[in-house]
């Protein structure tokens, strides 16, 4: 077994011998990526070298009814085919013009170059146990073709290049005598010579004498995805991709899916009918929205809000918000793979605070466009009701719902909420320069969220933040209930806070009472208030860990005099919220975007509807974390009283 390394290092045979290998991670082989055409050739860089190590580069326009169009490494630039057609693969210049180092060029043939046209484009490198490309020339006899997938694929997609042909499909969830058709609804139909009934290895997959893969002198490409193969992650064990199937119930309804990691891209087709349909979470996929596509047409995009009634993520698969969807006794087949990984080690590519912003999106980040998960925006005093001001916080999973942090309120419906942008969320434009920010990227060991439904007696919430977590802030999404916080620096598991009060630590009734690790925690019973575990009521759980160099889970006692927090940081933090635990208090925030200085520093407080306050010193720079100042209130730094902050590089 591989020796555990520290993020982005070697992993080492456990007898010290051989050859260090590199972890690998989804993000570095698997690409969401949506753009907007200009009309005019453009490039996209999402990260994935199709240049040294090849793949497959997958555009569609999300809007206009308008083809899938596929290019892969293997038959190279401007060679075209589209999933929702039979027809032969096309040449056209201007199309996909280069395979990058970090992602691909389109030129202004290609659909997704027309001025104003919003596109998706998913890309998959080649790796071993993840997706490979595969060419021939037929041989119109009974034959193998070699792989590189390194393990036995899941699913092949084959289609014949120089001539019309269906898209044909193997699965691993159907027979060896079976295949589906990409682009058609058609039903799993019987055909002993598309894989000659030989089920595919490690090393081969086998052809029958049918056209549509094996015409004597015809061409074909296949695409290879793995099924359950590990070769990721630190120990090079964990899955990125599964490729199984699903049977609805006499009600219509599905048992959740259980792939052990919670998916970012999904493709299911319902094995008796029904077209092929692809979800994913960068156009939106969540507990409240759903905007798919489909291979087998160039439909545009079908969008569902407050209605998903198809499939949601989970933080261990998949499952149905809406029994009852489904035809009864039906089985379905998908493709699902795993979302972000790695550990991060630069804060700026995880958090970004932002003031003074006008267009859309609303609210976005600066520093990192490859997705934000979290989104925690100040409305300022008077905005909303003439009166108060307003902390909203909502994140990618509830889609278009948010909360509030001053009160109670059950999550509020926002069909504004756009989540389908690369860099930040809403798709107001009326925002202007009173408006403040905190984007959030979820990242294993930096932060996570979890959404679950309450059961009203001992139970376990899974997560992926990969690490124990040591702060986590939960809110009933479905119940007028206050927000329950729990961290490591409280007495033990069984005490608790409120975001939405100024609150001393309180352990009666109980809160969590369990225990925590790192993939999962404890909830004993349904929590103080039924604010935990109420049966069928449904939450939400922000979750933080300390992270090196990014992140700071802590706390502290007050000295009364000026203070220095060491969070392990080399350029100060960007990022403070502060509570007294042992007394009632406020929770202060600050943020570097409207100052973290040695003069005045705005903070915000979570817990109330009053304004920012700009005219204090509470806070200073300190470059291993944040000082406290001498003249910080005793909800600040009262000698001998108890705090907790979290702090962000």
């Amino acid at each position: 077994m591989p020796l555990q390394a520290t993020s982005g290092a070697a992993s080492y045979d456990a007898f010290g011998g051989g050859v260090p290998v590199v972890p690998q991670y989804i993000e570095e082989v698997f690409s969401t990526w949506l753009f907007t055409g200009n009309g005019s050739a453009q490039t996209i860089t999402n990260s994935i070298d199709l240049s040294t190590n090849g793949g497959l580069v997958w555009i569609k326009p999300r809007i206009a009814d308008t083809s899938n169009t596929l290019y892969d490494t293997a038959r190279g630039i401007n060679k075209q085919l589209s999933s929702e057609s039979d027809g032969a693969e096309s040449t056209t210049t201007g199309t996909l013009t280069a395979f990058n180092t970090n992602g691909f060029s389109i030129g202004t043939s290609e659909n997704a170059s027309t001025s104003g046209s919003n596109n998706v484009s998913w890309t998959f490198r080649k790796q071993p146990k993840f997706f490979d490309v595969v060419t021939w020339t037929g041989s119109g006899a009974n034959r193998t073709i070699a792989h590189n997938l390194g393990s036995v694929p899941g699913c092949i997609i084959v289609k014949r290049r120089n001539t019309f042909k269906d898209w044909q499909v193997y699965h691993r969830s159907l027979a060896n005598t079976e295949y589906l058709v990409l682009n058609t609804t058609d039903a799993k139909a019987t055909g002993a010579t598309r894989w000659n009934s030989t089920t595919p290895t490690s090393t081969v997959f086998s052809l029958g004498t049918d056209s549509s893969v094996n015409a004597s002198g015809d061409t074909y490409v296949a695409y290879l995805f793995a099924h359950d193969a590990g070769g990721f992650g630190l120990t090079g064990t964990d899955n990125v991709i599964s490729c199984g199937s699903f049977t609805s119930n006499s009600s219509g309804g599905i048992s959740p899916v259980d792939l052990g990691f919670e998916p970012q891209w999904l493709l299911v087709k319902n094995t008796s009918s029904d077209g092929w349909r692809i979800q994913d979470v960068m156009r939106g996929w969540s507990q409240t929205q759903l905007q798919d596509l489909s291979p087998s047409n160039a439909d545009a995009e079908r969008v569902l809000n407050n209605n998903p009634s198809y499939l949601s993520p989970t933080a261990t698969g998949f499952s149905t918000p809406t029994p009852g969807i489904f035809t009864a006794n039906n089985t379905f087949i998908y493709i699902a793979i795993r979302r972000p990984m790695k550990v991060p080690t630069d804060a700026t590519k995880v958090f970004n605070p932002v003031y003074g912003q006008s267009g859309a999106p609303g609210f976005r980040s600066t520093n990192f466009n490859a997705g934000i998960d979290t989104a925690f925006y100040l409305l300022p005093a008077g905005y909303d009701d003439g009166t108060n001001a307003y902390p909203n916080l909502q994140n990618r999973l509830i889609g278009l719902n948010q909360l509030q942090t001053i009160n109670t309120r059950t999550e509020l419906s926002l069909n504004y909420n756009k989540w389908d942008y690369m860099n930040g969320v809403t798709n107001l434009t009326f925002l202007d320069t009173s408006f403040a920010s905190w984007m959030f990227k979820r990242a294993s060991g930096f932060h996570d969220v979890v959404c679950y439904t309450g059961t009203g007696s001992t139970r376990t919430v899974t997560h992926n933040l990969g690490v124990t977590p040591e702060l986590v802030i939960t809110k009933s999404r479905s119940q007028a209930l206050g927000w329950v916080v729990w961290t490591t620096s409280l007495t033990s598991t069984d005490y608790w806070i409120r975001l939405d009060d100024t609150m001393a630590q309180a352990n009666s009734p109980t809160g969590y009472g369990g225990t925590f690790s790192a993939s999962a925690y404890t909830i004993a019973n349904t929590g103080p208030y039924d604010a935990l575990n109420n049966s069928g009521s449904t939450y939400v759980a922000y979750l933080f860990a300390t992270c090196a160099g990014v992140s700071k889970v802590g706390s502290y006692t007050g000295t009364g005099t000026t203070k220095q927090i060491d969070c392990g940081f080399t350029g100060g933090a960007r990022f403070v919220l502060i509570k007294r635990t042992d007394s009632t208090g406020d929770w202060y925030a600050w943020d570097s975007a409207r100052g973290i200085v040695s003069g005045n520093d705005p903070y915000q407080l979570l817990n109330s509807a009053a304004a920012e306050v700009t005219n204090t010193d509470y806070i200073d720079t300190y470059s291993a974390g944040f000082e406290i100042s001498s003249t910080a209130p005793a909800a600040i730094n009262a000698s001998g009283g108890s705090f907790i902050f979290l702090a962000i590089a």
